[in-house]
């Protein structure tokens, strides 16, 4: 599941522009993920034979950032002019006039610049979906005989909700001059280049 929040106190206006997503299941679980990984990793660094340090230093290295860069590092953030996009890999920012479309099918993904990105950190529930079409369609059986006058909004999945917040803030942001640009795609070399050396490294341990 997907909550949005406020990435910071700003005038009335602009408190709707302000917004990030992020996966709170993912966050818990690489959180233990990664207390588990250096908790078994850091007793082999202390107690193991030398080829078992070698061993365990080069699996850290390549587990912990990839187990960071797949739950703890994806986010998607929606300012005024532009929405940034940050991958296990990547970090895509994409000016409003540059976004052409938002989909939310089987993934979440954003069209720009005649590329499709993928936005990791809105994961797309197909359980839920089905969850709360059938709760809309209860509410719309109720309402036919005048039972749920006050049955409040119907009910969405978080990711369509979230497309739909971002579908709205493109609208606004989209003819802005500040918004104008064109896509920028950073690689996350933080993450790759240890994760090279310590898959590189433990091929060679293990081939010892």
């Amino acid at each position: 599941m997907t909550s949005p929040s406020p990435e910071h106190s700003s005038p009335p206006q602009q408190q709707y522009a302000d917004r990030s997503y992020r996966s709170p299941a993912s966050l818990a679980g690489g959180g233990l993920l990664l207390l588990l990984g250096l908790w078994l990793g850091g007793d082999a660094l202390l107690r193991g034979e030398a080829h078992t340090k070698l061993v365990a230093l080069f699996v850290l290295l390549l587990g912990v950032p990839l187990v960071a860069a797949f739950t703890l590092r994806p986010v998607v953030r929606a300012g005024a002019d532009r929405l940034t996009v940050r991958n296990p890999f990547r970090t895509i920012t994409l000016p409003w006039a540059a976004v052409e479309d938002l989909r939310a099918t089987f993934s979440a993904e954003v069209f720009a610049g005649g590329g499709k990105y993928q936005m990791w950190a809105i994961p797309v529930s197909l359980r839920q979906r089905k969850k709360a079409g059938r709760q809309a369609a209860r509410g719309a059986s109720r309402s036919r005989f005048g039972a749920a006058a006050d049955a409040g909004p119907v009910p969405r999945a978080t990711a369509d909700q979230a497309l739909e917040e971002l579908r709205e803030l493109k609208e606004r942001g989209a003819e802005r001059e500040t918004a104008k640009g064109e896509p920028v795609v950073r690689w996350a070399y933080s993450v790759i280049v240890p994760s090279v050396v310590g898959a590189i490294g433990l091929a060679v341990m293990l081939a010892l």
